[in-house]
């Protein structure tokens, strides 16, 4: 059966118990295209209380028997699911450009290969997430169990709606967990088509299920009694009132990633090109709504000039490419949406009284959600735009002299998700790195995260880790056994 959605026939119906189903709630939402402001789709389904109970009734039915399917057969099913998120990629990246406005050649074929090997990862690791004994000096043997949970769910984000149903859904489902992927409002469309994939797969109704909804349908998740985890990846202030919820209703585990407002250090002695590419890459990279974007570049006096001239240059030539998210020569398209569009060129406006202007600063275009990348220098610690995330292709340059000067610049935000050191000293750069207070940090690199270590940060950044085994024990529960060897 080929695949049945498009631009044309997008899903508008939730993922219940392996069948779509129009959703018991009335109220629908709509979504625009971010290009040109055209209405994308006002039939989106809003899932209410009601949507929420049938979906955790059909996991909590499907728990039993999926938590002992046997581990190769669950294994299985992860790797045919990766698969068939690699044949339809594209397919799932037009339904995500549609809201998200993101090229596929500098995108969508990212994301889709992360969704699918973070199913291939996890499926790895099905047989080989074991537990551990300890000695029985004392006379009982020591045993501990990794359990799963029981019914879970996910609340992705718009800027990877694709990518990070792989680092939920993934080690959720390869512990035995049941899980529900709530989408973002903004980018719907690719998680409701996962159904078909879900089903393809071979998956049994009522372990994997997908809810489309906002801010309300991820509260009532938040507050259920009978979901057991919870992660998000969104903004802090609605990941604090999602632990608040989760602590008032069953103290259900909470993960969440925050975003960041990350720095990158560039020292006198560093690879200039090399530090010039991660940095424009960095701020760039799905115009600038990345969690981890080094929004915060710190350089020494001594390549002052010369860093910040390489640096606008090559920003001013990727400003060249910002265009119709459609057309495959794209590679910056708009923001995601009017409200975004507001909220960034409003960091810009103020942003002109706060430091000075490098490059940018300017809508691309006259239709749209389009801003030029944009710089500004000699900006004051305490500034808006250097201790608030922006959450677009805007960032700011100062210069230091000293490490001691610069690793308390470096540290001075709420934010630690991610951090980047250039330098060719490897002494330096490992001084540096262990004082950095962030989760993750960059030798010579700088926003990147990779599946097999964790993902996240310190500070308000966030709480607990995504990727490598960290995820797998985030959707587990350790469970001790003691065997008494002497009666």
């Amino acid at each position: 059966m080929a695949f049945p959605y498009s631009a044309s026939n997008l899903p508008t119906q939730v993922f219940i118990n392996n069948q779509y189903v129009e959703a018991k709630s009335p109220q629908k939402f709509s979504v625009f295209n971010p290009k040109d402001g055209t209405l994308v789709s006002d039939k989106v389904p809003l899932a209410g209380q009601e949507d929420v109970d049938v979906a955790v009734g059909a996991a909590e039915a499907a728990f039993p028997n999926w938590k002992k399917v046997p581990a190769t057969e669950r294994r299985d099913l992860l790797h045919k699911f990766a698969s068939l998120i690699d044949q339809h990629a594209e397919q799932l990246a037009v339904l995500t450009r549609l809201t998200l406005g993101a090229p596929y050649d500098s995108f969508g074929k990212f994301e889709g290969a992360m969704a699918a090997e973070a199913f291939r990862y996890y499926a790895g690791y099905v047989d080989k997430f074991g537990g551990e004994s300890h000695p029985q000096e004392n006379g009982f043997l020591k045993i501990t169990r990794h359990e799963p949970l029981g019914v879970t769910a996910g609340v992705v984000p718009w800027n990877g709606p694709l990518g990070t149903v792989g680092l939920k859904a993934a080690p959720a489902l390869a512990t035995g967990n049941c899980f529900i992927l709530k989408p973002s409002e903004k980018t719907p469309f690719a998680a409701l088509a996962l159904g078909w994939l879900i089903k393809e797969a071979g998956f049994p109704p009522g372990v994997f299920q997908v809810l489309s909804g906002d801010g309300s349908t991820g509260a009532i998740i938040a507050r259920h009694m009978r979901i057991r985890k919870i992660s998000f990846t969104g903004s802090i202030p609605t990941g604090k009132k999602i632990q608040q919820m989760a602590a008032e209703s069953n103290l259900k585990r909470v993960t969440l990633e925050l975003g960041g407002k990350s720095p990158a250090v560039v020292f006198d002695d560093c690879n200039l090109e090399n530090a010039v590419t991660w940095c424009v890459n960095a701020i760039a990279a799905n115009t600038g709504q990345v969690c981890f974007a080094a929004s915060r570049v710190y350089v020494q006096e001594g390549i002052r000039d010369q860093f910040v001239a390489k640096y606008k240059a090559a920003l001013e030539e990727r400003a060249k490419t910002i265009g119709d998210p459609d057309d495959r020569s794209t590679i910056m398209g708009p923001l995601v949406d009017n409200s975004q569009f507001k909220r960034v060129m409003g960091f810009i406006e103020r942003g002109a009284a706060q430091g000075t202007l490098l490059t940018g600063g300017n809508r691309v275009g006259d239709k749209g959600c389009f801003v030029a990348p944009t710089v500004f220098t000699d900006v004051d610690l305490n500034a808006e735009i250097s201790q608030n995330e922006i959450f677009g292709p805007v960032s700011i340059v100062n210069t230091f002299k000293t490490e001691e000067e610069v690793l308390k610049k470096a540290n001075a935000t709420e934010y630690g998700l991610m951090a980047g050191v250039f330098t060719q000293d490897i002494n330096r750069a490992l001084r540096i790195a262990s004082e950095f207070d962030s989760g993750m940090v960059g030798v010579n690199c700088v926003s990147l995260n990779m599946l097999n270590v964790p993902f996240g940060g310190s500070k308000q950044s966030g709480l607990g880790r995504e990727c490598g085994r960290n995820a797998l024990e985030h959707f587990t529960e350790p469970k001790t056994v003691m065997i008494n060897l002497t009666y």
